[in-house]
């Protein structure tokens, strides 16, 4: 049995207040996120793990927006190019080793800060996965041909049948989720829905201070327009061409920014058409990381970008509530 890699539904977790404070920082893309957890590094001592689905990837830097090395010299960083892109790596991968990263954060007698935009990430992390069965490339296989000849939309009518709850919170378009949930139904011979119900291994031994970034929507736009543009000036074709060469075409390419500089490289699209996907594609992903993160609960928002010194005085004000260290 492994780690299912999909998650239960939210669920409150109890910590002592003599455990130790751990922070997460959450908001979409563009939002500043980085930007506060360097600014709260100044204050006092901290570590930054990243919470971030293709930051994992060595190589996959432009796309993914990693901190540059010289804000990596600034603060340790955990989380970041930790596999190659032609390797699989799970959210239950992601929830172990960023635990166990945590707990020598806390060690050291710093502060671990997740910061990062995947919430299904945040959710293993915090929530824990169920043990669910192996990965079973037969079927997955039988899966993609019956959704090349029936189209997009077949694996979620599907899943949909199988097991409505899931299929109600996972996207019509994400293929591996949907696959994973099809392929844990069908192995078990009962919805994923009720194994989740039963079972899993949430994170314990931390106070959690929840901080949300939720700046103004078309302030937030506007950034993600110009960081998509920016991708593209900053090579991000070259970097998709060279990933390609070296691995050929891993599932990390799919990720918005990369799944556009492929159509350029293959002559799908122009340059400037990849950019107006990839803006588009990017504001979408905002609102769905939006819609995820308000699920969670106990989050204190700042209707700020991270990067403010509005936000930096909010958040330093709830760590002093929580931690009551802070002069």
């Amino acid at each position: 049995m492994v780690s299912c890699g999909l998650v239960a539904p939210v669920v409150a977790v109890s910590a002592s207040s003599t455990d130790p404070l751990a922070i997460i920082l959450l908001g979409p893309t563009a939002s500043g996120k980085t930007a506060l957890a360097l600014a709260l590094a100044s204050r006092f001592p901290v570590e930054i793990v990243s919470c971030d689905s293709v930051a994992v990837y060595r190589g996959l830097d432009i796309g993914s927006a990693k901190p540059t090395a010289a804000e990596r010299a600034l603060v340790p960083h955990h989380l970041l190019d930790v596999t190659d892109p032609d390797r699989d790596f799970t959210a239950g991968d992601y929830a172990r080793q960023a635990r166990t990263a945590m707990h020598s954060i806390v060690a050291r007698g710093a502060t671990p800060i997740i910061t990062g935009g995947t919430g299904l990430y945040l959710r293993a992390l915090v929530q824990g996965l169920f043990p669910g069965p192996q990965r079973d490339d037969d079927l997955r296989r039988r899966m993609s041909r019956s959704r090349e000849r029936r189209g997009s939309g077949w694996l979620h009518r599907l899943l949909a049948r199988l097991d409505p709850v899931t299929a109600a919170r996972i996207h019509a378009n994400d293929t591996p989720k949907l696959m994973r949930a099809i392929e844990v139904t069908l192995t078990a011979r009962r919805p994923i829905s009720d194994q989740l119900a039963e079972g899993r291994d949430a994170l314990t031994g931390f106070r959690l201070l929840r901080i949300g970034l939720d700046p103004a929507r078309a302030a937030l736009y506007a950034r993600i327009n110009d960081r998509a543009a920016q991708m593209f000036a900053k090579g991000i074709l070259a970097e998709t061409q060279s990933l390609l060469t070296r691995f050929g075409p891993v599932r990390p390419l799919e990720a918005l920014g990369y799944r556009q500089a492929l159509a350029v490289l293959r002559a799908e699209l122009s340059e400037p058409d990849a950019i107006a996907v990839a803006q588009q594609g990017h504001r979408n992903y905002a609102k769905r990381q939006m819609t995820w993160f308000r699920r969670e609960e106990d989050v204190r928002w700042i209707r700020q970008f991270g990067d403010t010194a509005t936000a930096l005085d909010a958040a330093l004000a709830l760590v002093r509530e929580h931690r009551g260290l802070l002069a």
